[in-house]
């Protein structure tokens, strides 16, 4: 195979009377080769019957996919707006994808972000994230070389380099904050079981109340889909027995939350405290304004971006997790504990 690759060098570079290392850079897909040569190179390529290396098709060096489970969380849409700006100021057009009920699923965006041979993929709140879920679609973009970044706390097993917020510090912010305001039974709303950044939360919580002499046990745990539905089903439950505090694992299971225990007759935050997880859009003009821990999108975003353009010129796919340091944001949805009797 070697040698078979050094011969093409050498045909290619003898047809445009160019130097075998400026071809190699052309093939490689390097920075610093002008569109005049590169044009050259693989009309040449074309002329002599070779294949174009996967990642010199064409479009491929101007498009990224950037994939979304949905647009109905607002994080996602102020995620995308980030990311996007941010190719764009590396000369590279984002295509939006995400997925509807019925219609195209992530793996479906998988095999048509290869078949339009993208430079790389950015996906947020995909499979990646979900121990239960088919990774299948992730093994074509790893077999293809395709440069691609993950978004928040992947399973263990996939390689790629990921950008996440700090789950564990995120829930011990949380937990101390509502500890300090005197808060003894405390619940936690968080994502389905098998989603990796509500598993980290979940541990840390339970170690946190364990060192802290806090209450903790699976009658104070209650999972759900990430919506306000979801989180005001699951919050009810949690409110009638008895907890004075939620800790919830986005905005909008957290303004489920608020909902559930004003439908329970309860005032937030006179008599339960709610945080959320995000700050997403609008949470400060909530009713009440929602205290949450903030994930620092605008730099999440950027070192994402940052991550899969090194990945292009390198033609490098490192592992490894970027971890980013949340902010606790407290607005009016926490407040001191107030007494509650705890059902039978």
């Amino acid at each position: 195979m070697l040698a078979g690759m050094t011969r093409r060098l050498a045909e290619v570079a003898k047809r445009v009377g160019m130097s075998e290392a400026t071809v190699s850079r052309v093939l490689n897909g390097r920075r610093g080769v002008s569109e005049s040569t590169r044009n050259a190179v693989l009309t040449a390529l074309d002329a002599l019957g070779y294949e174009r290396p996967t990642r010199l098709h064409r479009d491929r060096a101007r498009l990224i996919g950037l994939v979304f489970p949905d647009l109905h969380n607002p994080i996602f849409p102020a995620f995308a707006e980030v990311v996007g700006g941010a190719l764009a100021q590396q000369g590279f057009t984002s295509v939006l994808c995400t997925r509807t009920s019925g219609g195209l699923q992530e793996a479906d965006y998988v095999d048509l972000m290869l078949a339009q041979h993208v430079s790389g993929v950015v996906f947020a709140g995909g499979a990646y994230a979900d121990e239960d879920a088919s990774h299948e679609h992730y093994g074509r973009i790893l077999e293809r070389r395709l440069p691609a970044v993950l978004v928040n706390a992947s399973v263990g097993h996939l390689g790629f380099s990921q950008v996440s917020c700090d789950d564990v510090t995120a829930a011990e912010m949380a937990a101390g904050h509502l500890r300090a305001l005197g808060h003894e039974r405390v619940g936690m709303v968080l994502g389905p079981p098998d989603h990796m950044p509500s598993r980290r939360k979940l541990e840390t919580f339970a170690t946190y109340a364990r060192v802290h002499g806090m209450e903790f046990g699976d009658h104070l745990v209650e999972h759900a889909m990430f919506s306000m539905e979801g989180g005001q089903a699951a919050a009810a439950r949690l409110v009638r027995r008895g907890v004075t505090g939620l800790i919830c694992g986005s905005d909008l299971l957290a303004l489920g939350a608020v909902r559930a225990a004003r439908r329970e007759g309860l005032a937030v935050p006179r008599d339960v405290s709610v945080i959320g997880y995000d700050d997403s859009a609008m949470m400060n003009r909530t009713d009440p304004p929602l205290t949450t821990v903030r994930q620092p999108i605008e730099a999440m975003g950027r070192a994402a971006v940052d991550l899969l353009v090194a990945q292009i010129d390198t033609a490098a796919l490192p592992g490894g997790e970027l971890l980013f340091d949340p902010e606790l944001v407290v607005r009016a949805s926490t407040a001191p504990a107030a007494p509650r009797a705890i059902p039978a």
